[in-house]
């Protein structure tokens, strides 16, 4: 793997992303252009990246099962297997040298197209039972494989798919972790809903995006489905305005989670102000969205403060759910007195 650090930072809790690139499981590189870009981006905004490569290649051997190829079922999960193992080694590593300062708490999977298979597998593929019964489970080693770190949890707090799918949406359950996915709707490669993949080859019926999320929502589980529409397979990895639409879509889906400070809403009173509400996502490109709790009707007027005490919008709520364009809020008073800007990004 390719790990990217934060630079000059002394943050000794930092979150983990794990990348793994695309290529069909038989190409592709952690050094490709799109995870370096990825990775790097990342890291720019204080998460440890990395880059892993994983074992690639299958060998069609027959029709094992009908309409399926058990060959890239096998692909996928060694895949996951060694993500697994890398899962592993930065767990590892947190309770030992601490060489990276990664928090075990906050270690996010990831990946683009046969990456993501695996990335799902790694968050959500944890039973016998869910793997095909063609495959021969006890020759791969396991669910879990052996590709190294053995003793650590392969845990990990979110999953991030990038036109990916996978087996089946049951390999989702309660309690799992979040799930963020970023497809393209007309993805005619791994399909957006369901369908088969593999051109020549028998193919394997998958599940994409547009069935995974709905899942993860009837269940509970905290997920966020941002459908490129009409755009095809990967889009992100050649196109600079889709992969900016992918960053700010992992972006916003992992602060909530890792619990960092956003904009407050605070009532106005006599004392001093009480967060109430967050407004989201912070930062924000076009719109911030506010979300009042539910005595909202009996504000009467509110203010919109930064995080360092700027007035930046005053407020008479007409409904619990409101947008402001991010364009409208300059601040109208600071604590000085004087005029300022708000802060850009």
């Amino acid at each position: 793997m390719d790990i990217y650090e934060p630079a000059g930072d002394t943050v000794k809790r930092r979150p983990l992303i794990i990348f793994a690139h695309g290529g069909g499981f038989v190409a592709g590189s952690k050094t490709d252009s799109y995870p370096v870009a990825f990775c790097t981006r990342l890291a720019k905004l204080g998460y440890v990246t990395a880059s892993i490569e994983y074992r690639l290649g299958f060998a069609f051997t027959g029709f094992a099962a009908p309409a399926d190829t058990p060959k890239i079922a096998q692909a996928a999960l060694r895949g996951a297997q060694d993500m697994k193992a890398a899962v592993r080694f930065f767990r590892k590593d947190a309770a030992t040298a601490r060489m990276y300062r990664i928090f075990s708490n906050y270690i996010i999977v990831s990946g683009s197209s046969a990456g993501a298979f695996a990335a799902l597998e790694t968050g959500y593929l944890d039973k016998a039972s869910e793997v095909p019964s063609y495959l021969d489970l006890t020759a791969l080693g396991g669910v879990d494989g052996t590709s190294g770190n053995p003793g650590y949890s392969n845990a990990v707090a979110a999953v991030l798919s990038l036109s990916g799918a996978t087996e089946s949406p049951n390999i989702i359950e309660p309690g799992n972790a979040p799930l963020c996915s970023v497809h393209g709707t007309r993805d005619a490669t791994v399909p957006y809903l369901q369908g088969r993949i593999g051109s020549l080859l028998p193919p394997k019926y998958v599940y994409g995006s547009g069935r995974l999320n709905p899942r993860a929502t009837a269940l509970g589980i905290r997920n966020t489905l941002r459908p490129l529409k009409g755009a095809d397979h990967v889009p992100f990895e050649t196109n600079a305005a889709y992969a900016d639409t992918v960053f700010w879509t992992v972006r916003d889906f992992l602060r909530p989670l890792l619990r960092l400070p956003g904009t407050a809403l605070a009532a106005r009173t006599a004392s001093p102000a009480v967060p109430i509400a967050f407004a989201y996502p912070t930062p924000a490109r076009d719109a911030v969205q506010l979300a009042l709790p539910e005595n909202w009707r009996d504000l009467g007027e509110a203010q919109l403060i930064d995080l360092t005490g700027r007035v930046v919008q005053q407020l008479k709520p007409q409904a619990q759910q409101l947008q402001l364009l991010r364009g409208s809020l300059a601040p109208v008073s600071t604590r000085c007195g004087l005029p300022g800007k708000l802060p850009r990004g």
